[in-house]
């Protein structure tokens, strides 16, 4: 509090002013501070704070590691269960890891939760030599990437985000390469809310606890190195909006959590307000982002239907896989629910992924199911039109990938 003793239009100026220089800003406070919020599906940006300036992007640096990745298996280059050799590089990369050995090999499968969840830096390094050949060659090919996506202000130097004066990005690009992971590959966007994974008998938990604190937020990615301080990459839905955040530069991973839960919470309040004034906007601070389509990762063919039984729980989302082997006849009423989600499109997306896992399964149909639970409106993921025994068979499968599964009973439900 201040004392003031002048009276009059002096003393009222002199409280202002105070009162305006008192607080510090983030930015004057921290000088490693950056931030963004936007709208997921407009691009509209709803606050920024030095979000051009650049700074050290630490572990959000494995997002394009990911995307990489992601883009290979979505070419067919890679699959869950390739197998990629540890190098003596790969092996010597200090903590954060998971205590690779060199000739080892890591499956894809380990590699995309031990990017996520433990920021692994060996794996990074295993993941850049399988697709560049050494990690300098795929430092290129990530910043290449960036300069696709108008990324226009990142270089990378490595693929883990471990200290290096030249790698460098900014709170806007990084959003960028939010929403692109988001909208390129909605099938493998889930690995970002992973808590938890296991490898060779250990357990690692992840450090991105805006998931579990935060409601709405469904994933992203933190990272910190000394230069950086504490950054996080963060997504979160309220109602049908979404948003995506970026905070860098925090003292502490506490500080840096707090500060992106206001930003959502403004960003929400303004995302709703900026609606409602929507036909009286001129203009418009957008995201500058890649014109370049998204790719169409499920591509539907016609197949045969289930029995007439199933189209009683035919759904507001819905979408026809191949199926790769002949119809059996019987009792087709039962399905693999992969999981409720609070928007249908993430509830689609995670059926999918799950339909993919199971290339040697009959799946005849990728289902959601909208349901009211506690007053609560959920969208229920299956898999849909398998016997009993392919079903349990099914999920067994899933489980020891990873994925939690329920085998339910739809004819009649």
């Amino acid at each position: 509090m201040f004392a003031v003793r002048h009276t009059g239009k002096t003393g009222w100026l002199l409280l202002v002013v105070m009162l305006l220089l008192a607080p510090l800003s983030q930015a004057q406070a921290n000088p490693r501070y950056a931030a963004i919020v936007l709208d997921a599906d407009s691009g509209e940006v709803l606050h920024a704070s030095s979000a051009d300036a650049t700074r050290y992007p630490a572990s959000l640096t494995k997002m394009m590691t990911l995307y990489l990745l992601f883009e290979a298996m979505d070419k067919r280059l890679m699959r869950l269960d390739t197998a990629m050799p540890v190098s003596a590089h790969a092996a010597s990369m200090p903590q954060t890891n998971i205590s690779l050995k060199k000739g080892e090999r890591l499956r894809v499968r380990d590699a995309i939760p031990a990017l996520v969840v433990r920021s692994a830096n060996d794996v990074a390094v295993v993941v850049a030599e399988a697709l560049g050949g050494t990690e300098s060659e795929f430092a290129r090919m990530m910043t290449a990437k960036a300069r696709s996506m108008k990324m226009t202000s990142t270089t990378f130097r490595n693929a883990s985000g471990l200290p290096d004066n030249a790698q460098s990005s900014t709170a806007r690009d990084l959003a960028i390469l939010s929403l692109r992971l988001m909208k390129d590959f909605p099938q493998h966007y889930h690995y970002f809310s992973t808590a938890s994974f296991s490898f060779r008998g250990k357990t690692y938990y992840s450090h991105n606890r805006m998931v579990k604190n935060y409601a709405g937020v469904d994933g992203m990615k933190t990272g910190y190195i000394r230069a950086s301080g504490f950054n996080v990459a963060t997504s979160a839905v309220r109602g049908e909006r979404r948003l995506i955040g970026v905070v860098m530069g925090g003292n502490t991973a506490q500080s840096r959590d707090a500060q992106m839960a206001k930003l959502l919470d403004g960003g929400f309040v303004r995302a709703t307000q900026l609606a409602g004034k929507a036909g009286k906007r001129t203009s418009a601070d957008k995201l500058l982002v890649s014109t370049e389509p998204v790719r169409q990762v499920v591509r539907a063919e016609p197949v045969a239907r289930a029995p007439a039984v199933l189209q009683r729980a035919t759904l507001p989302v819905q979408q026809t896989l191949s199926v790769q082997q002949s119809l059996p006849v019987g009792d087709l009423g039962w399905a693999v629910q992969i999981g409720s989600f609070r928007v249908p499109e993430q509830a689609r997306d995670r059926a999918s992924d799950a339909a993919r896992r199971l290339d040697n399964v009959d799946v005849i149909q990728v289902a959601v199911n909208e349901v009211n639970i506690s007053n609560r409106r959920l969208f229920r993921a299956r898999l849909v039109g398998m016997h009993k025994e392919q079903a349990k068979n099914a999920c067994q499968r899933l489980s020891r990938q990873g994925m939690d599964c329920l085998v339910v009973k739809t004819t009649g439900s």
